[in-house]
């Protein structure tokens, strides 16, 4: 189920940066006393990588599959003062305003498909879902998911979605297969077909809608070829709707 809106809340402090990220997210607390690693609307990936986190992670949250909660992040570039590192230093600086935080797993490990053996339903379902959002980075070299308490949880979804990186060609994605040779878990003998009965009827025009309007505007506004963000929230409703459509994205795996 969707929560309707993401929480929102205000960065008290800058504890650390990750650098294992390309995009050099942060350790941040917040006036709510939570800690949420945080990505940034300054670094180089920009908003967009934002915008796939929030639509590929409640997506992904709406089909039963294990997402850390997100929370739009109100930065200010103040905080950023202190900072010793001058690429952090700047990285803040630029990115005054809304950011993403995904809520601190403390103690997670990464995940090791090695050491964990992953049930063959829940990979056929995470498998599915990059399918869709045709998630390029979820490889074994980096699987982009996190061991807490025993638990996976799927993470950092801002490679996902990159037809909108090009929206004058997004309708070239929309039959594009899904190339899983690579994925972290085609090595479970993931049940997709049972993944696909169980949640493509879940994935309608309601759902869609529903998801894209977690997206904040800020995030959406100026978008070259679109007058308003509800044009680029429709945008996104019917891209992906078509391809629920065409199906033929669904990769072949072995039984």
């Amino acid at each position: 189920m969707l929560a309707g809106v993401l929480k929102k809340v205000i960065a008290t402090r800058y504890v650390l940066p990750l650098r294992e990220g390309g995009s050099l997210p942060g350790l941040v607390e917040a006036d709510d006393l939570g800690m949420y690693v945080v990505k940034f609307i300054g670094a180089g990936q920009g908003r967009k990588t934002l915008v796939a986190e929030v639509l590929t992670g409640e997506l992904g949250r709406a089909l039963g599959l294990p997402v850390p909660e997100l929370a739009l992040v109100e930065f200010d570039a103040v905080i950023g003062r202190g900072e010793p590192d001058p690429e952090v230093q700047e990285l803040l600086k630029a990115s005054d305003g809304l950011n993403l935080g995904m809520d601190f797993l403390p103690g997670s490990l990464g995940f090791d498909p090695l050491a964990f053996e992953a049930d063959s339903a829940f990979a056929g379902r995470v498998l599915w879902l990059d399918a869709l959002t045709g998630n390029v980075d979820r490889s074994w070299r980096n699987p982009n998911m996190l061991l807490w308490h025993g638990a996976p949880y799927l993470i950092d979804h801002g490679a996902t979605l990159i037809f909108h990186h090009s929206w004058a060609n997004a309708d070239r994605f929309v039959s594009r297969p899904y190339d899983a040779s690579d994925h972290v878990l085609s090595g479970s003998s993931p049940e997709l077909a049972a993944a696909d009965a169980a949640l493509a009827p879940l994935v309608d025009e309601e759902l869609l809608r529903g998801v894209v309007e977690l997206v904040p505007d800020v995030w959406l506004e100026e978008e070259p070829g679109f007058d308003t963000p509800e044009a680029v929230r429709e945008a996104y409703v019917r891209h992906l709707l078509a391809r629920m459509a065409d199906r033929s994205w669904l990769p072949e795996v072995s039984s």
